[in-house]
């Protein structure tokens, strides 16, 4: 891994370019799935995914990612195995998340947690665990994924947050069916749609992280040709994985599974707009967060966003680079506090 590149602006805001390991895989160390998919032990934990699991080409155990129904029954064999969850579910049309990129965003801020004052990692005893560890999740959708990462992985405690109610309530019904889940994950709904933190962070609390997986497009249109796109994409990844079985029908029917719904897809002036309003909000909260954070889907929208920490004071920029594959994303992290009072923050909570 190379050095972070540091850069000190003008105002004092230090800006840090991490760049992760460029590898096939390139997942976290600490990712269960970074050397792949352990069908046979999947199958024996939840056994309905059987009925989706074939041959790829290769002779190896797959199953047919353009199939809504294969991805969402892996997801919950995955959350079963690994994360020691009894139920999984979400509604037709929600967003259905890769869990392995997902967990990847959890362990990444859990080393962002562990940085010494000088940027250095602890040593892998020194993560924070437990519920100590507060988190807020903003748009946690209908499948709450982080949150349930967040709790499985690190025992953290979380604040979820969305402006949909079916999602809201969505989570609530996996929280009440996993009872290593309850009293961990407090659910807030989002009732002002031009607000990020605003009534939800209340005034009397602290939080060590905050996530957020935005919305990336800027309009129905734009995530309908998206959506187009990921089907086609989807089609012809099948055909090279022969599965080709019903290929017309499953043309169609991904578009009412992976369309997603407004809140999870799009938003007005799309992924950068976003970016720029939750930056902004957070000068509001600069005493009550340690570190903001937020994936970041194009490379294009850095750029604007390090202008507008500038511009509401942030002190300490980073941004931390994730491969899944050939997909590229980013963490974007940003403190208003000091290196020193950091420390601080870190005595204090323990």
């Amino acid at each position: 891994m190379k050095k972070p590149r540091a850069s000190r602006s003008a105002d004092n805001t230090i800006i840090d370019r991490v760049e992760r390991r460029k590898k096939s895989s390139s997942l976290h160390p600490r990712n269960q799935h970074k050397d792949g998919y352990d069908f046979a032990a999947l199958v024996a934990d939840t056994p309905a995914l059987a009925a989706f699991v074939r041959p790829n080409p290769y002779g190896n155990p797959s199953i047919d990612f353009a199939n809504p129904d294969a991805v969402k029954t892996l997801n919950l064999a995955l959350l079963r195995l690994h994360y020691r969850l009894q139920y999984w579910d979400i509604p037709n049309g929600f967003l259905c998340p890769p869990i392995p990129g997902r967990v990847d965003y959890i362990h990444h801020v859990a080393d962002l947690l562990t940085e010494a004052e000088k940027g250095k990692l602890a040593r892998k005893d020194k993560l924070l665990t437990g519920p100590k560890v507060a988190v807020l999740d903003i748009g946690t959708g209908a499948n709450g994924v982080y949150p349930l990462l967040g709790v499985q992985s690190y025992g953290w405690r979380f604040v979820a947050s969305d402006i949909d109610p079916v999602s809201v309530a969505n989570v609530g019904n996996i929280i009440a069916q996993n009872p290593s889940l309850q009293g961990k994950v407090a659910l807030r709904l989002q009732t002002n749609h031009h607000a990020i933190f605003k009534g939800v962070i209340n005034a009397d609390e602290r939080f060590d992280l905050t996530l957020c997986n935005p919305p990336f497009h800027s309009s129905l249109a734009e995530a309908s040709a998206g959506t187009e796109r990921k089907i086609k994409n989807l089609a012809a990844n099948r055909q090279a994985k022969g599965h080709t079985r019903n290929s017309a029908k499953n043309l169609v029917e991904p578009k009412l599974n992976f369309g997603g719904q407004k809140a999870e897809l799009w938003c007005e002036g799309g992924e950068q707009r976003f970016l720029k309003d939750m930056i902004k909000e957070s000068g509001d909260f600069s005493s009550q967060c340690l570190w903001f954070t937020c994936l970041v889907s194009k490379k294009e929208n850095l750029k604007p966003c390090y202008q507008a920490l500038k511009q509401v004071g942030a002190v300490t920029v980073k941004t931390i680079e994730m491969a899944q594959g050939n997909k590229l994303t980013r963490v974007l992290a940003w403190s208003f506090l000091t290196p020193a009072q950091r420390i601080l923050w870190h005595k204090y909570r323990s």
